[in-house]
C-alpha cells in the first residue's frame, strides 16, 4: 500500500533551478479525502498436487483446482488398500523365509538327535524315568546308524564309479547284442551298430531339450518350490512383525467363542509350556469343534506336550476374561475317558447370572417317588430331574449359598408323592422346614443332647429297617428283589421313605455318638438303595472330620454349593475333581445362590442352578404345596402319621405293638423294638428285650423262644389286647408311656 502526497513530495519553488528536498519528512496526517490506497485482495493459494508442472500449456485454474482434488479423493480412498497391499506382500514374503526355517528344521531334525532330545527332556519332567531310558537307548542307536552312514558316504565314490561302469558296459553289451540280433534278421551288418546310434541320438535329443527348456523347467521347479515353503511358512511359521499382521477386528461383548476366539484366549492365558508351543508352530487338533448346545457353546481339543488341563482350570479367571465371561460361565474340564483332551463350555454372558425359571410343579402336578422330581436346570437350561428310588444325596456349602433351597425343592418334589413319608432331623434352630410340618412325619430341630439321641434312634431304626424290607423283598420273590410302586401301595411297610439329616456335622462330630453315628450312616447309604429309603446328608462343613470319607464314595448324587476350598470340594465331589476341573471354589455365596457343582445327575458332573420357592415377607409359594400334597394324601385314603416335637405324647405300647405285628403270626423281639422306635422315637427309643419282655408279662404275653429267637406272638397280643379292652374300654394304658 503506498500514500501519495502531491502537495509536498517533489515541491518546485518559482525562480529556483532545482527540487527542493524537504530536511526530513512531513508526518502531518493527510484528511482521508486525500489518501489514495493502491491494493489488490489476494486468496490463500491452494494445494495442486504438482499440476502446475503439467507440459500441458493453458490450463485453467479451475482444471488445475479439479485435478487437484480428484488426486485428494484417490489418495484416500487408495491409502488403505496401499497400506493393506503392503502388508500382505511383506507377510507373503516373510512366509518363504519361514517355510524355509519349518523346512531346515524338520531336516536337521531327520538327521539328528533333536526329538529323541526333547522327548527324553520331557520323559525326565514328568518324571518317567521308564521311557526316559527308552529315549535314551534310542539316541544311542540313532548315533551308531548315523555313524554308518557316514561310513558309507566314504566308501560311496569308488563304488559308484564301479557301478557306473559296470552299468555302462553291461548296457553297450546289451545294445551291441540287440544290433546282432536286428542283424541276423535284417541280413546287413550295418544293423549291429544301429541300437548304440539310437542310443547316441536319444542322448543328444535329451541334451538339446535341457538346454532349450531347461530356464522353463528351472523357474517351474523354483515356483513349485516357492509355493511350497510359502504354505509351510503359512501353516507351521510362529513369528511375524506386529504390523505386518492384518488387522483383526476388535470383538464385541457378544463375541461367539469360536475356535478363533479359544485360541486367542490360550494363547494369552500366561501359562509357559503352552506359550512356547505356540512360538514353536502348534496346531490344536480339535476332538470337537465349537457347537451351540443349549445356552452356551462346547468344544473340545487336543492340548499340547507339558500342558495338563489342570493348568488350564487353575487359570480359569484368566480364560474366562479374554473369553469376555464370568468365571462362573467358563468351565474348562478332562473328560474321564479322554486324557490331555480340553473339554470346554463356556456359556452365553449373563446367562448363569440371571432368575431361574418357576419350578415346574409350583402350581399343579404330582410326583412319583420311582421316576423323580425336577429340581434344577443345568448349565445348558436344560431340566435336572433328580431320582429318589435307590438314590442318596450328600449337599454341602457355606452358608447363604442356597443349598436348604436345593433341599426344599427335592422334599416338595417328594411329598407330591402321596406314598412317599418324610422325617427330618435339623440338628440346629431353624425355620427352613416348619412350612412343610404339616406334611412330616417327623420334625426334629435343635442340637441339644435329647435332639442328638432323638437323631441316633432315628438312625439305629433305619439299619432295622433296611434289614427287614429286604427280607420282606425276598419274600414277595421276582426275578430283582427291587421296591416298585405296585409294591409299595400294597403293603404300607413297604412305603417310600425320604429321611433328611440337615447340620449332620453336629452328630458325626459327636463326642459320645460320633463314631457310631459314622459307622450307622455308612451302614444304611450302602444298604438301603432297592428299599425305597432316600437319605439326604446336608453340611455346611465339607471335611474328613465332620463327614465320613465312605458317605461321599456311596451317595450316588452328590452337590456342591459354594466351597472354600479344594479338599472340602473333594470331600464332596469325589477324590481328584478339583484337578480335573470339577470344582465349587469359584462360586461364591451371596452371588452364587443355588448355583452348585453336582455330580450323578448326568453321565459327567456338571453346573446345576436349583429352583426358588419364595418363603418370605409378603410371598408364600411352600404352604399351597404342602396343602396339595396334604389333599393328594387325603384323596388316596392315606392317614397322616406324625410325631414332630411332642416326645412327651402318651403311647400305648400294647396297641403299638399290634399295629407293628399286623397280619403276620409272630416276629422277632428284636424287629419288634425296632418297628416301636420307629413308630414312636420319643416313646419306644430306650426301651430293650429286658423292657418288652417285663411290658408283655403283665398280660401273659411275654416271648417265646422259636426257630432260634426269641418271637412274639400276635395272637397273644390280641388276646392281651381284647383282654384289656373287655375289663376296662376306655383303659388307654396311661402307664405304658412310662415304660
Amino acid at each position: 500500500m503506498t500514500h501519495h502526497n502531491h502537495e509536498h513530495n517533489n515541491q518546485t519553488h518559482p525562480g529556483m533551478g532545482g527540487n527542493v528536498v524537504p530536511f526530513r519528512p512531513d508526518t502531518r496526517p493527510l484528511p482521508e479525502s486525500e489518501v489514495v490506497v493502491d491494493a489488490e485482495l489476494v486468496q490463500e493459494p491452494r494445494e495442486t498436487f504438482n499440476t502446475r508442472r503439467l507440459p500441458v500449456p493453458h490450463i485453467s485454474e479451475q482444471a488445475r483446482q479439479r485435478m487437484a482434488q480428484t488426486a485428494v479423493e484417490l489418495r484416500r480412498v487408495s491409502a488403505p488398500y496401499v497400506v493393506t497391499g503392503s502388508r500382505a506382500v511383506v507377510r507373503h514374503g516373510l512366509y518363504v523365509g519361514a517355510g524355509a526355517a519349518v523346512v531346515a528344521r524338520r531336516v536337521r531334525d531327520a538327521r539328528s538327535n533333536s526329538p529323541y532330545l526333547r522327548a527324553l527332556r520331557a520323559a525326565e519332567a514328568a518324571g518317567e524315568w521308564d521311557r526316559a531310558d527308552q529315549w535314551a537307548e534310542r539316541i544311542e542307536r540313532a548315533k551308531r546308524d548315523r555313524h554308518e552312514r557316514r561310513m558309507d558316504w566314504i566308501a560311496a565314490p569308488v563304488k559308484l564309479a564301479k557301478a557306473v561302469a559296470v552299468s555302462a558296459a553291461a548296457g553297450i553289451g546289451l545294445l551291441l547284442a540287440l544290433g546282432v540280433v536286428l542283424a541276423v534278421a535284417d541280413g546287413s551288418v550295418g544293423m549291429v551298430l544301429e541300437p548304440i546310434g539310437a542310443a547316441i541320438d536319444t542322448i543328444r535329443f535329451l541334451w538339446w531339450f535341457g538346454t532349450a527348456y531347461g530356464a522353463f523347467l528351472l523357474t517351474g521347479g523354483m515356483g513349485v518350490g516357492l509355493l511350497y515353503l510359502w504354505d509351510q511358512g503359512r501353516r507351521h511359521g510362529g513369528w511375524q512383525p506386529r504390523w505386518a499382521v492384518p488387522e483383526q477386528p476388535v470383538p464385541g461383548r457378544d463375541v461367539v467363542p469360536d475356535e478363533g476366539a479359544i485360541l486367542s484366549a490360550l494363547r494369552e492365558l500366561g501359562y509357559g509350556p503352552l506359550t512356547r508351543a505356540f512360538k514353536d508352530g502348534w496346531q490344536p487338533r480339535w476332538v470337537s469343534p465349537t457347537t451351540r448346545v443349549g445356552k452356551g457353546w462346547h468344544t473340545q481339543l487336543l492340548l499340547p506336550r507339558q500342558v495338563p488341563v489342570e493348568e488350564i482350570a487353575k487359570r480359569k479367571g484368566v480364560l474366562a476374561h479374554n473369553l469376555l465371561r464370568k468365571p462362573i460361565e467358563v468351565w474348562p474340564t478332562e473328560p474321564k475317558d479322554q486324557p490331555g483332551v480340553l473339554d470346554l463350555w463356556v456359556a452365553d454372558q449373563g446367562i448363569l447370572t440371571g432368575p431361574v425359571d418357576p419350578w415346574p410343579l409350583l402350581h399343579e402336578g404330582a410326583t412319583d417317588y420311582f421316576k423323580g422330581v425336577p429340581v434344577a436346570v443345568d448349565a445348558r437350561g436344560e431340566l435336572i430331574t433328580a431320582k429318589l428310588m435307590a438314590c442318596n444325596y450328600l449337599t454341602a456349602g457355606i452358608m447363604g449359598s442356597g443349598k436348604s433351597s436345593f433341599v426344599i425343592c427335592l422334599l416338595l418334589g417328594a411329598m407330591l408323592d402321596p406314598l412317599v413319608d418324610i422325617d427330618v432331623h435339623v440338628l440346629a434352630y431353624n425355620v427352613d422346614y416348619d412350612p412343610m410340618k404339616p406334611r412330616l412325619r417327623t420334625l426334629v430341630k435343635g442340637d441339644e443332647e435329647e435332639h442328638i439321641e432323638a437323631a441316633m434312634t432315628t438312625l439305629r431304626t433305619l439299619v432295622g429297617e433296611v434289614s427287614e424290607r429286604g427280607r420282606i423283598l425276598e419274600e414277595l420273590g421276582g426275578e430283582e428283589a427291587k421296591l416298585t410302586r405296585d409294591i409299595a401301595e400294597a403293603d404300607p411297610r413297604m412305603r417310600p421313605r425320604v429321611v433328611v439329616f440337615d447340620e449332620v456335622h453336629e452328630l458325626f462330630t459327636h463326642k459320645r455318638h460320633g463314631e457310631e453315628a459314622k459307622e450307622l450312616a455308612l451302614k444304611v447309604t450302602k444298604k438301603a438303595r432297592k428299599t425305597g429309603i432316600t437319605l439326604l446328608w446336608v453340611t455346611p462343613d465339607a471335611d474328613a472330620n465332620s463327614l465320613p470319607r465312605g458317605i461321599s464314595k456311596t451317595a450316588s448324587h452328590r452337590v456342591a454349593f459354594a466351597i472354600n476350598d479344594h479338599q472340602g470340594n473333594d470331600a464332596i465331589l469325589g477324590t481328584g475333581m478339583h484337578k480335573r476341573g470339577y470344582s465349587a471354589t469359584t462360586l461364591v455365596a451371596g452371588e452364587d445362590v443355588g448355583t452348585a457343582m453336582a455330580a450323578g445327575f448326568a453321565k459327567v458332573p456338571g453346573l446345576i442352578r436349583s429352583f426358588y420357592i419364595r418363603k418370605e415377607k409378603g410371598t408364600d409359594e411352600i404352604t399351597p404345596i404342602v396343602q396339595r400334597a396334604l389333599a393328594l394324601r387325603e384323596e388316596h385314603g392315606i392317614t397322616p402319621t406324625h410325631d414332630h416335637d411332642n416326645p412327651t405324647a402318651v403311647a400305648d405300647p400294647l396297641a403299638d405293638i399290634a399295629a407293628v405285628l399286623g397280619k403276620r403270626p409272630r416276629m422277632k423281639t428284636r424287629e419288634v423294638l425296632q418297628h416301636l422306635a420307629e413308630r414312636n422315637p420319643a416313646a419306644y427309643r430306650d426301651w430293650s428285650a429286658q423292657r418288652l419282655t417285663a411290658y408283655l408279662a403283665q398280660y401273659h404275653a411275654e416271648p417265646y423262644k422259636t426257630e432260634g429267637a426269641m418271637q412274639v406272638s400276635t395272637a397273644r397280643i390280641h388276646e392281651a389286647l381284647t383282654e384289656r379292652n373287655h375289663h376296662d374300654p376306655d383303659n388307654s394304658d396311661d402307664s405304658g408311656g412310662g415304660w
